[in-house]
Formats: structure tokens, sequence, C-alpha cells
């Protein structure tokens, strides 16, 4: 009995990050809202300094549960500036946790409150954080034909004219890695055959468009862009294959030792313009990328396994970064819930922030 116990503690080591992370987000969101009515006649380099500092702070949370909380060890290979830059973030996608890899790379550079992501469409449905998303620069687009390059394209040249910080995150396969989805995987790899391009084992064909555009439009205001590769360690089964990457539920469960993430950073004087030879370029990156998962996952020498080439440091975040966002934001949540008026206002921020968020983006994003 007290092994059975025992077990199904272990399994609910999800449940206090998750309940912390959705508790705070009304208080948040009241928090931010409040500052958007604020800021409604300031300029919009204003509201933006406040809101990255806003998006920090929760941001920074969320790091002391999948950094701090996981003990999970981040393993860096490659080069990842100082200092903060204006650059796009290309990387491959397996899992909702790559989300928080790029947090985890901008807090070390102190850039984390400038991370706006490229998403997909059906992403800003999500209850209050679908519509913040979009407020804090995010861009929602759609596949194939039905993507809406002058809309993007719009967008991204407002944040430049005003000045934004941008830490731009696309991941251009469009869809996750999955070993188990082989037919998604045998329809990539198809793809490439018949365009000429070199077929790829660990990767997905990637997909040209919101890199173009998002390079298009920014051009003149990057200083790079960065190539991030990236390996979540124990994702082998016991026959040797490659298995899903963790969900962020079995992420914050511990059953992910290390992340490994190299970063290649490429001055965007070395990025070509027209779209035609970017599209080469960006395949052959994710050749680079595949050829790294090749070596993590296939080589044939177990010393070379679970690793990348070349030297690799343990990045470890200092406490500091993230504790006190976890405790503002846990007070100011507490706050609301001791009172009945805070509990009401907490239930309505709920219902009432997801319905209007919901009306928003279905007009505006």
């Amino acid at each position: 009995m007290l092994l059975s116990l025992v077990l199904h503690m272990y399994s609910l080591r999800c449940v206090l990050p998750a309940a912390v992370l959705l508790g705070t987000a009304p208080a948040y969101v009241l928090a931010w809202g409040a500052w958007r009515l604020l800021s409604a006649f300031l300029p919009a380099r204003c509201y933006q300094a406040v809101d990255d500092r806003l998006y920090c702070l929760y941001q920074s949370m969320v790091l002391f549960f999948f950094e701090h909380y996981t003990g999970v060890q981040i393993l860096l290979y490659g080069d990842l500036p100082k200092n903060k830059e204006n650059i796009i973030y290309l990387a491959n996608h397996q899992c909702t946790v790559d989300w928080i890899v790029a947090d985890i790379l901008a807090i070390r550079q102190s850039a984390l409150g400038h991370v706006r992501y490229v998403l997909k469409d059906g992403l800003k449905w999500l209850p209050l954080y679908g519509c913040y998303f979009s407020q804090h620069g995010g861009i929602y687009v759609k596949r194939s034909a039905r993507f809406n390059e002058a809309e993007m394209r719009r967008k991204l040249q407002a944040y430049v004219c005003a000045g934004t910080p941008m830490y731009l995150v696309i991941f251009p396969e469009g869809t996750r890695y999955n070993p188990g989805l082989t037919k998604v995987i045998s329809a990539s790899q198809r793809f490439a055959a018949q365009e000429g391009l070199a077929v790829l084992k660990h990767v997905l064909t990637p997909r040209i468009k919101a890199t173009h555009v998002a390079f298009d439009s920014m051009k003149n205001y990057l200083d790079a862009v960065y190539d991030v590769t990236v390996a979540f360690e124990g994702t082998v089964d016991d026959r040797g294959q490659r298995k899903e990457a963790p969900s962020m539920i079995e992420f914050l469960s511990k059953e992910c030792p290390k992340i490994h993430i190299h970063i290649d950073r490429i001055d965007k004087k070395d990025v070509p313009e027209e779209q035609a030879y970017m599209r080469r370029w960006l395949h052959q990156r994710f050749e680079i990328k595949d050829q790294l998962l090749i070596e993590f996952y296939d080589s044939p020498d177990p010393e070379r396994r679970n690793r990348f080439p070349g030297k690799s440091v343990h990045s470890k975040l200092s406490l500091k970064k993230t504790l006190p966002s976890l405790l503002i934001l846990s007070g100011l949540t507490a706050g609301m819930l001791v009172t009945e008026s805070g509990r009401k206002l907490y239930v309505r921020t709920w219902l009432c922030g997801t319905l209007i968020g919901c009306l928003w983006v279905s007009v505006k994003a």
C-alpha cells in the first residue's frame, strides 16, 4: 500500500507547477490589462517596454518550474552570445517544451521579455493565453495556401517601426517531428525527394514562407539568425530507437534528465535574401541539424551517443532570476483569493477574459 501511495504521488509531480502556472494567469492578465488601458494614449514603445517586463516576470516563473523544479541539466554547444540581439530563432520542433527552450536561451541573454512566436493559427483560441500572445507580438499563421503573407509582413514592419526588441521564434517544419507518425515523416521525405532536396531522417522538410517573410520584413533591423538544434536525453527506447519527445506534463514530471542545445549564430549578411536561394539555404541548415541528431541518436560509437559533437557547457540558471517572479505572482493570486470579491473577480477574469479574448482574436489575430 505504501508503495502504491509513493507511485501515485510520483505520478502527480506535474500537478503543483500546472496549478501555479494556470492559477496565476488571471492575476497576470489583470495586471497586463490595467497597463494596456493606462498606456492607450502613450507611444507604442512605452506600452511594449512595460509589457516586455511583465512577460519576463511570468516566463521567469515558468522557468522556475521547468529548470529548478525539474532539476534538468542544460547543456549548451556552439556559440550563444552573452548580449541580447534582434534575431530570428530557427529550431527543430518535437514537442511543446520547444517553446520553453527558447525561453531557456533568451533568459541567459537577458532577452526573455523580447521572445515572440510565430504560432499555428489554432493556438489563438487558448483561454487567456491566445489573445495575450498576439498582444505581446506573437503572429498566428495558417498553413500552405491559407498563409497570409501580407498580414504577417504588416505586423512585423509595425514592430520594426516601433523599435520593438525582437527575439522571433520560428519552427520551420510547421508541425512536430514524432517518430510514431510515420505517414507524416514519409510524406515529408517524399516531398523533399520530389523537389530534389536531401531527404532528412530526424527532422521534417522545412517550409520557407514564414522564415522568408520574417527575414525580408526585418533584414535591416536584425543582427543575426540563431540556428538552434535541440535533443532531449531519454528519448530512446529499449531497442535503441528514437521515441517521442516529452510533453510539458511529462517534462514537469521530471522524465527528462538533460536538454542538449546546439546554437549556431549566423550573421544576417550570410543569409540569402531571394526566396529561392533562402529555401535552399534553409534546407541546408536542416541537413546540418539532421547530421547532429543522427550523431546524437544513431552514432555507432556509444561514447558519442546522447551528445552533440564538440564541447558542451553545463549552464545553470540562478534561482535569483526565477524565484522572485514566483513569489510576486503567487502573492498577487493569493491576495485575490482570500476575499470573496477577489474570488469573484478571479472567476470573472477566467470567464470574461476568455470570451473577450476569443472575440478579439477572431477579428484581429
